[in-house]
This record gives C-alpha cells, sequence and structure tokens, in this order.
C-alpha cells in the first residue's frame, strides 16, 4: 500500500521531550512531581473519562479558567497553590523545538509526502514562523472541537491533506493517541527518540529520513 502523507505530534515530538520541560517547572512551582503525574495518568491514560484537561483540549474551558482550576489539583502538601496566573505559560516555558525532527519533515516534502501537524492543545501559543514550509496543514485540537484520541480528528486531518486516513503514518509520544490513529487504518509510530524514530518511517517509507 503507497504511503503518502506524515502527520506529527508537536509536544515531546517536535520539540525536546516533554520530561526536560515540565521537570524545571515543577520544582520552580514547587509542584509534587508524583502528584502531578498521577494526574496525567488519570488525565491521558486509556481509560481516562471526561476532564477538565479534554476540556481545555477541545476549546470548551478557556486557559484562564482551567489554570485556576489546576492550580487547586496541584495544591502543595503544606496547603497552598501554585500561582494559577501564567501556570501554563510556565509549564511549557521549555518548549524548544527539536531541530532533528524538523529536518524529518523538510525531508519527507522532498520526497513528495503531504505532511500535518495534528496536536491537542493546552492554551500554548504555537510558534507558527516557518510552518507553511513544514506542513500542508495544521490540526489544533482547540481550534476544531476535538482531541486525540478521537477517530474523528485523525480522519479530518487525512481530509484537509486530501488523501485516505490509511495512506498516512502518525507519530506521537503517547501511546493512547497512536492507538486512536491506528482505529482509522494509520500507521502509528511512537516517538520515543529522534533515531528510532527515523528508522520507522525509513522502513515505512522506504526513504531516507537521518
Amino acid at each position: 500500500m503507497s504511503r503518502r502523507a506524515l502527520i506529527v505530534d508537536y509536544g515531546g515530538v517536535l520539540t525536546v521531550p516533554l520530561r526536560a520541560t515540565i521537570e524545571p517547572w515543577l520544582e520552580l512551582d514547587r509542584i509534587d512531581p508524583e502528584r502531578f503525574r498521577a494526574l496525567m495518568r488519570q488525565w491521558l491514560g486509556p481509560e481516562a473519562a471526561d476532564n477538565i484537561g479534554h476540556d481545555l483540549e477541545t476549546g470548551r474551558l478557556a486557559p484562564a479558567e482551567f489554570q485556576r482550576m489546576f492550580a487547586e489539583k496541584l495544591r502543595r502538601a503544606d496547603g497552598t497553590l501554585p500561582q494559577p496566573d501564567g501556570l501554563l505559560e510556565r509549564m511549557f516555558a521549555g518548549f524548544t523545538q527539536d531541530p532533528a525532527m524538523t529536518d524529518v519533515l523538510r525531508r519527507a516534502r522532498k520526497h513528495g509526502l503531504r505532511t500535518a501537524l495534528l496536536s491537542n492543545s493546552w492554551g500554548f501559543d504555537y510558534p507558527r514562523e516557518g510552518w507553511d514550509d513544514l506542513f500542508d496543514t495544521v490540526v489544533i485540537s482547540g481550534e476544531v472541537g476535538l482531541r486525540k484520541p478521537d477517530p474523528e480528528i485523525y480522519r479530518l486531518a487525512a481530509k484537509r491533506l486530501g488523501v485516505p486516513p490509511w495512506t498516512c503514518v502518525f507519530v506521537d509520544d503517547l501511546t493512547p493517541n497512536i492507538r486512536g490513529a491506528a482505529a482509522v487504518g494509520m500507521i502509528g509510530v511512537l516517538h520515543r527518540n529522534v533515531p528510532t524514530t527515523i528508522a520507522e518511517l525509513e522502513a515505512i517509507f522506504h526513504q531516507p529520513f537521518g
């Protein structure tokens, strides 16, 4: 089967690993790391029910209101709260793009592949400069009212690319999101690091990406 498109996540795929961004913020705001991780497992795990994180990602909850509710859930052991104002800005302050993955997208386009960004937004102000040279389309959850792993958001990305879902390869760093892509016929690549992702893409597309 001909693979015609490459779709990638943003945070943790096109950027430095999330851990490198999150851990300094946890220390800065004096938040218990295990409390934060438990909350993320509850919100982002395969059995996650609707929650305020999902509401933020789909645009149903404004970032300012989310920050207030998020701060309450991150209450410190001494009973104090991290400052709600600017919480998301501090959380994502270390987000920087990974040049190696940007190069992967450029090579994909040279190979004639359609490319897209598919990201669940946390009120993050994406640095979009240069995106016209990287992506044929961009699908941000808060802008379309859908979120990964809802099958409809993958179908929307494929539709905007003008290709069937089963001709797409999707790269993400979260297993539930990979499973969502596979459910609509896409090939999923779980991003652990750049070299292994490049190796998988080269095996799938039979083209050099490194």
